[in-house]
């Protein structure tokens, strides 16, 4: 099966920024417990913004950055979990706002901070059948409005923001695994329509983080496995920036590559499904990310949800 290569990345992040220093002054909390539980110094809040309206902003800059034809977008697809409607989807706003054409394929998913790299195998699949050569793969979030901020040990952790990518079919090296294991107890949010009317994230924070860093050992080593390479063959990790202890703590496992570990969880907190692709177009403005280099990326979440790529840049 073909792989796929990522062609253009782009993000789109709110107005504000609010530091710890802000944040502290309306909840118990202080710069030094939050950064040193988290490594969190700062994240972004939507006041006017929106979930569409930061996809869309993201898939513009991406789609002027590849400079493709965007008649040759065949498919839209949109990683979130706070979309402003339940219908229509959010890729049907983006596939408005950009003026592509009606014959493409849009549509919403829903695997939590996963939901990125769930795309990417997603649109690898479709690809191969369709008669467009480009798919636009976008995570954006609006975590801010499901936060509850009498919670101090979860309301510090997250932001608002998205990111996206246009990817394309490509000889490349690409391996895809995803995973499931449900669970409705440690980490969710209730839906419309809930009897309980609470709509926040509920979190269990020492079972989500014996989960995230298990997930990741096990993506890093059945996709390493998958494709027969070890981590001496690997160049960048970029892990789903949730919690810097957490991707600490299996750096230690990998004392020997600590320095692959990408992460900017300072600067932007967790922004869920955007987390991995804000990464990326961050690394790719840095100037870290050559032609040739391997990539490997993993997403964990709500769900449970986690998964694993690696590709070449």
């Amino acid at each position: 099966m073909q792989g796929i290569e990522i062609v253009a990345t782009a993000r789109a992040l709110p107005g504000r920024c609010v530091t710890n220093v802000e944040l502290s002054q309306t909840v118990d909390t202080s710069d030094q417990w939050i950064r040193t539980r988290t490594g969190i110094g700062q994240r972004y809040r939507c006041e006017e913004e929106t979930t569409a309206g930061m996809a869309i902003e993201a898939a513009k800059k991406a789609v002027e950055k590849s400079g493709i034809d965007k008649s040759e977008i065949g498919i839209v697809l949109v990683a979130t979990t706070t979309p402003e409607y339940a219908f229509p989807s959010t890729a049907c706003l983006v596939q408005q706002a950009l003026g592509l054409e009606e014959d493409i394929m849009s549509f919403d998913i829903n695997a939590a901070c996963a939901g990125f790299l769930y795309g990417l195998g997603i649109v690898r699949s479709m690809l191969q059948n369709s008669r467009k050569t480009y798919a636009l793969v976008i995570g954006s979030e609006h975590l801010s409005k499901i936060i509850n901020y009498e919670d101090r040990g979860s309301c510090i952790l997250f932001g608002d923001g998205a990111g996206a990518a246009i990817a394309k079919s490509s000889t490349k090296t690409f391996y895809h695994k995803g995973f499931t294991r449900g669970n409705k107890e440690f980490l969710y949010c209730n839906g419309l329509g809930s009897k309980e009317n609470d709509f926040y994230i509920h979190m269990e924070g020492n079972q989500v983080f014996r989960f995230a860093v298990s997930a990741i050992e096990d993506g890093v080593e059945g996709i390493l496995a998958e494709a027969g390479l070890t981590m001496n063959d690997i160049d960048y990790v970029v892990c789903h920036q949730a919690n810097d202890r957490i991707i600490s703590h299996v750096e230690k496992k990998y004392k020997d590559y600590s320095a692959v570990f990408y992460k900017n969880i300072e600067f932007y907190g967790n922004t869920s499904a955007a987390s991995i692709p804000i990464c990326l177009d961050e690394m790719g403005e840095k100037g870290l990310l050559k032609e040739g280099m391997r990539i490997l990326m993993v997403g964990f979440g709500a769900g449970f949800t986690w998964s694993s790529c690696l590709l070449t840049w």
